[in-house]
């Protein structure tokens, strides 16, 4: 079984964060790039009633299909995690349309990554604000949040979805996807 183990931090902009990432000695990985991501279900909700996830993600040419089951309660978000790449995404879109399933939830944001020991970082930049997410080990994100000055009352370990849905509930936002209103360079 693969398991993922991340948490998220919240910055104030994306330059600081980056310095802080960069001070750490961390090397980039990849690039900034947009990732569009859709959430498929099906119509009786039955991976959301799970507590599970099957993703459909877009990025610089490539396509991911991503299956995430529920989160196991603790500091950290544990959680199994299947991912693939696939050929054209949305000719997949398109395959689990016609098996019935629909995509309830569509997310954008803006990542670059960057590589420090035992974890990937993960730079974000979302429409609902700036968040470092730290993936791997236990002990390394631990020291990783650490070291760029957070403690674990810092942790983030809620998906994008619920962070979208507070801050469109506390900023009085319609519409019921986090998307861009305008991409940057567009």
């Amino acid at each position: 079984m693969a398991l993922e183990r991340e948490i998220k931090l919240r910055f104030d902009n994306a330059g600081d964060a980056r310095e802080k990432i960069l001070a750490l000695g961390a090397a980039p990985l990849l690039g900034r790039r947009l990732q569009e991501d859709c959430l498929f279900d099906t119509e009786d909700e039955r991976l959301r009633r799970q507590r599970s996830t099957l993703r459909v993600r877009c990025e610089s040419g490539k396509s991911l299909l991503t299956f995430k089951g529920p989160a196991i309660p603790g500091l950290v978000k544990i959680r199994e995690e299947y991912e693939t790449v696939v050929a054209d995404g949305a000719v997949l879109q398109t395959i689990l349309e016609q098996l019935g399933m629909h995509c309830w939830f569509r997310y954008e944001k803006y990542r670059e990554e960057f590589s420090n020991d035992d974890v990937v970082i993960a730079l974000d930049e979302t429409p609902v604000g700036v968040f470092v997410e730290i993936e791997g080990g236990e002990d390394a994100i631990h020291e990783t949040a650490r070291a760029l000055g957070f403690t674990p009352s810092d942790y983030i370990t809620d998906s994008y979805r619920f962070l979208f849905l507070q801050h469109r509930d506390a900023n009085g936002i319609a519409g019921p996807d986090m998307v861009f209103a305008v991409r940057a360079g567009e």
